[in-house]
C-alpha cells in the first residue's frame, strides 16, 4: 500500500531565498534530525540538477546504518523539484517539493508517496515504527525551517 504524507508551511522569505536554500544539497543536514546520523557519502555540487544522484547513510533504528540513494528526477526552477529513492529502505519513495509566492512569503508544500513493501515484516514495521518515524522527520523539518528562517 502506498502511503501519502502532505505538509504545508509558510516561510517568511522570498521565493528566491527558499529556492536557493532547498536547491543547495548540503542544506539537507540543516533539516534532518540529528538522531538519524545522516551522512552524505557522495560529493555534492553547489546546486542540484536533474539526474543528480545523492548517496547517504542514515541510522533510523538503534544506530543500524542503512545505505540510501536518491535521484533528483524533475526540476522546474523556483517552482518544484522531485527526489526519488533508487536504493534504500523503501519499495517506493517519491518526494515532491513545491514552492509558491504568497503575501506572507513562500508557501512550501511537501507531497511524499512511500511504500515499505507488502511483506509481513514490512507491514508490522510500518505499523510499529516506519509511519511514525516518517511523520517525526517531517515534523522536525517543519520546526527546523521555522527556527532557521525565523
Amino acid at each position: 500500500m502506498i502511503h501519502r504524507l502532505y505538509q504545508e508551511q509558510i516561510l517568511p522569505i522570498s521565493l528566491e531565498q527558499a529556492w536557493n536554500f532547498f536547491a543547495t544539497p548540503r542544506n539537507l543536514n540543516e533539516v534532518t534530525p540529528k538522531e538519524l546520523n545522516f551522512k552524505v557519502l557522495s560529493p555534492l555540487p553547489e546546486k542540484m540538477y536533474e539526474g543528480m544522484i545523492i548517496q547517504y547513510r542514515i541510522s533510523p533504528m538503534v544506530n543500524i546504518p542503512i545505505h540510501w540513494c536518491t535521484e533528483i528526477t524533475h526540476i522546474k526552477e523556483i517552482d518544484y523539484f522531485v527526489d526519488e529513492q533508487r536504493q534504500g529502505p523503501y519499495k517506493i519513495w517519491h518526494h515532491e517539493h513545491h514552492f509558491s509566492s504568497v503575501p506572507e512569503g513562500v508557501l512550501m508544500k511537501d507531497i511524499l508517496y512511500y511504500d515499505i513493501g507488502k511483506s509481513f515484516l514490512g507491514s508490522i514495521a510500518g505499523k510499529l515504527f516506519v509511519h511514525k518515524k516518517v511523520e517525526q522527520i517531517f515534523d522536525y523539518r517543519y520546526k527546523a525551517l521555522e527556527k532557521y528562517f525565523g
